[in-house]
């Protein structure tokens, strides 16, 4: 994590001082915390960096999703965002405007229901996604959290989450058995890269 954790081992001083604990500053419920803190941090997704998405990956996904059923723009919003784990939520500014476009190409038609427009693809969308040979764009090669990345994301920041549990509300006990399930499990993840 480009050395974000403290170099003493998860044990070391904190400026968070005796969370969750009796140990005072420096104790190990306050390290944890802290790199915990920071495991979290690593994981979650920084706006406007990788995880943005080229125009015609909007485009993609659009018709990806209404393939499988019609949607109003901001359940395409929504499912963009589920389906990549949270890495990637469109704008309304970008999702709008590619919507406008699909229909003037005559790929999307938009009827009214309830007070909103709900987008369908027209036999010529149909057969556009059809021939689509990409993945959608949230399982493509170039999102740098797709797949396998994202499960490991959600394992992480599950992991933080405990872990700040543990810090917070676990006693001096509870937490010294935390670092040491936490740094064994450090330990096995850089013994699996090493067998690779």
């Amino acid at each position: 994590m480009n050395g974000s954790f403290p170099t003493g081992g998860f044990g070391s001083g904190s400026p968070f001082g005796g969370f969750g604990g009796s140990n005072g500053a420096g104790g190990p419920a306050s390290a944890l915390f802290e790199a915990m803190d920071q495991v979290r941090k690593a994981f979650e997704p920084r706006p406007g960096g990788s995880t943005r998405m080229a125009r015609g990956d909007v485009r993609a996904a659009v018709l990806s999703l209404l393939a499988e059923e019609p949607m109003h723009g901001y359940q395409i919003i929504r499912e963009i965002e589920d389906r990549s784990g949270g890495t990637w939520k469109p704008s309304a500014g970008s999702v709008y405007p590619t919507l406008q476009l699909l229909a003037d190409e005559g790929l999307v038609a938009a009827e009214e229901q309830n007070g909103r427009k709900t987008y369908s693809l027209t036999e010529a969308g149909r057969a556009t996604a059809d021939e689509a040979d990409a993945p959608a764009p949230w399982e493509g090669n170039g999102n740098r959290e797709s797949g396998r990345h994202v499960v490991l994301a959600k394992a992480g920041m599950d992991l933080a989450g405990a872990a700040a549990q543990v810090a917070r509300t676990g006693s001096s006990a509870q937490a010294d058995q935390a670092v040491e399930v936490l740094e064994d499990a450090r330990r096995k993840l850089y013994a699996i890269l090493a067998e690779g």
